[in-house]
């Protein structure tokens, strides 16, 4: 008789990653904006998207200096400065929650404080280890997708 079972190790990693997330997704699709502290949601773009990904928002969307927050994608999207577009992964370095606000030029967890810069996503403030990691978009008119 042959066992089809889950190896230990897979099942304690399925377990882990069902637990590590400590942060909010606030629902739905749209991203949590914010370039001051108010938390705002971006409205839904209908956009196709150029490249088959998923379209996030439009460019006119991503405030300067700031970003949106898109929890569902598990992505944040900034502009340090105007016309420039960076993402990166929105699960905190630290202990894995969803970061959920951009304010002040830093994208913030709010499980331990954790801050990162939204030019390059390295740590400005810990207790996070290391920098968010980059993520692939695609900017193509007015539409940021996902690569």
């Amino acid at each position: 008789m042959t066992s089809h079972t889950a190896p230990r190790r897979t099942v304690l990693f399925a377990a882990a990653a069902l637990t590590t997330g400590c942060g909010s997704d606030h629902g739905g699709g749209g991203g949590t904006r914010t370039s001051a502290p108010a938390v705002t949601e971006a409205p839904p773009t209908a956009t196709a998207a150029p490249s088959g990904g998923a379209p996030l928002a439009r460019t006119s969307q991503i405030p300067v200096g700031g970003g949106l927050v898109f929890p569902k994608e598990k992505v944040v999207v900034t502009q340090p400065s105007a016309g420039r577009f960076k993402a990166f992964s929105a699960i905190c370095t630290h202990q894995g929650c969803t970061v959920n606000k951009v304010a002040d030029g830093t994208i913030d967890c709010p499980c331990h404080g954790s801050k990162y810069r939204i030019a390059d996503g390295s740590v400005a403030a810990g207790p996070a280890p290391r920098a968010l990691p980059a993520e692939q978009i695609i900017v193509s008119g007015e539409t940021i997708t996902l690569a």
